[in-house]
C-alpha cells in the first residue's frame, strides 16, 4: 500500500468520525448509544433536537467549509507554485470579507450576504491579475506581492468599518471576523458548491501536476496555460466566496492541511485533491467542536481554534521534512 492510499483511506474513517464527535460533545454531552438511537431515529426527545436540528447542520457546514478553504488553498498553491500561498494572503478572502462585512452593516441577508461576498472576491481576484500583469509579463512573485498588498487594504477597510459601526453590533461582527460557525446556516450550499468544485477541477488533476514544474512544462505537453491560469483563480474565489459567507473569515486550514499533505508523500493532484477535502473538512469540524466544548456554555471563534492547532502541526510537520530531506 503506498502512502497515498493509506492517507486516502485514514482520511476516509477520519472524515465521518469528525462528524460524529461534533455531533456527541458540547456543553450537553450525547453517549454514543444515545447518538446511534437519535441517528437511527428511534430516538425523539430533547436528544434528537440537540443532535439533528443543531449538532448536525452545523458540522456539515463546518466539514463543507474546511473542504472549501482547503481545496482554494491547494488550487492556488499549484498556481504560483508556492506552499505559502492561500485564499488569505492573496486577498481573496479579504474581498470577500470586506463586501460581506458591508452588506451586514447595511442590513442586507440571505442572498445579498453571499452575492456580495462573491462580488467582493472577483473584484478583488481581478485587481490582482490586473496590477500584476501591468505592462510586463505575469509572474507569480508579481502576484504573491500583490495579493498581500490587497490584503492588506482590505484589512485596513475592515477595521475602518468596524470603527465606523454601532457599538451594539460590534461584538458580533468581531465574532463573525474570527470565525464564527453559530449562525443557523444552512450546509446544503456550501456541501454543493465544495462537491461541484471538485468534480470541475478533478479532470485537471495532470495539468496542476505538470504546471507545478512550470509553465514551459506544461506548455509543451498541451496544456493551455492562460485557461489553467484563470480558471485556477475564479475557482478558488468561487470556493473562497462560498466559506466566508457561510463561516466569516477562517484563517489557517488553506495553508496547512495542503501543505500538510504534501510533507506526508501525497503531492500527486490526482489523490491530493480529494484528500485536502477530507482533511480540511475533519480539520475545522474537529476544531469547531473543540471550540464549543472548551470554554462550555460559552463558545470560542472557530478561527482561534484553526490557528492554535495549525501552526504547532505545521511546524511539526515541516520540522519531519527537514528531518527526511538530505
Amino acid at each position: 500500500m503506498t502512502a497515498a492510499t493509506g492517507l486516502r483511506l485514514a482520511l476516509t474513517i477520519v472524515a465521518p468520525l469528525s462528524i460524529l464527535i461534533a455531533m456527541a460533545v458540547g456543553s450537553v454531552s450525547i453517549a454514543p448509544d444515545t447518538l446511534w438511537q437519535v441517528l437511527t431515529g428511534r430516538e425523539a426527545g430533547l436528544a434528537s433536537t440537540l443532535v439533528l436540528e443543531l449538532r448536525l447542520p452545523r458540522a456539515l457546514t463546518a466539514f463543507a467549509v474546511g473542504g472549501l478553504l482547503a481545496l482554494a488553498g491547494t488550487l492556488l498553491q499549484a498556481l504560483l507554485r508556492n506552499p505559502l500561498a492561500d485564499p488569505y494572503i492573496l486577498g481573496v478572502s479579504g474581498g470577500a470579507a470586506v463586501a460581506t462585512l458591508a452588506a451586514l452593516l447595511a442590513g442586507a441577508g440571505g442572498l445579498w450576504v453571499s452575492g456580495s461576498a462573491m462580488a467582493g472576491s472577483l473584484i478583488v481576484m481581478l485587481m490582482v491579475f490586473g496590477l500584476s500583469h501591468g505592462r510586463g509579463h505575469w509572474t507569480e512573485m508579481r502576484l504573491l506581492l500583490t495579493g498581500v498588498v490587497m490584503a492588506a487594504g482590505c484589512g485596513a477597510l475592515v477595521s475602518l468599518m468596524l470603527a465606523l459601526s454601532p457599538e451594539t453590533r460590534l461584538s458580533s461582527l468581531l465574532f463573525w471576523l474570527l470565525g464564527d460557525l453559530g449562525q443557523p446556516v444552512s450546509p446544503v450550499a456550501g456541501l454543493i458548491v465544495l462537491g461541484v468544485g471538485l468534480l470541475l477541477v478533478m479532470p485537471f488533476a495532470r495539468a496542476l501536476n505538470l504546471y507545478t514544474r512550470g509553465e514551459a512544462v506544461a506548455a509543451a505537453l498541451g496544456e493551455n496555460i492562460v485557461l489553467l491560469r484563470y480558471g485556477l483563480y475564479f475557482l478558488a474565489s468561487l470556493l473562497t466566496a462560498t466559506a466566508v459567507t457561510l463561516a466569516g473569515a477562517i484563517g489557517f486550514v488553506g495553508l496547512v492541511v495542503p501543505h500538510g499533505l504534501r510533507l506526508l508523500g501525497c503531492a500527486d493532484h490526482r489523490c491530493l485533491l480529494v484528500n485536502v477535502v477530507l482533511a480540511g473538512g475533519s480539520l475545522l469540524t474537529l476544531a469547531d467542536a473543540l471550540a464549543r466544548t472548551v470554554i462550555s456554555p460559552a463558545q470560542l471563534p472557530v478561527g482561534v481554534i484553526t490557528a492554535l492547532l495549525g501552526v504547532p502541526v505545521f511546524l511539526l510537520l515541516l520540522s519531519r521534512h527537514s528531518r527526511k530531506s538530505p
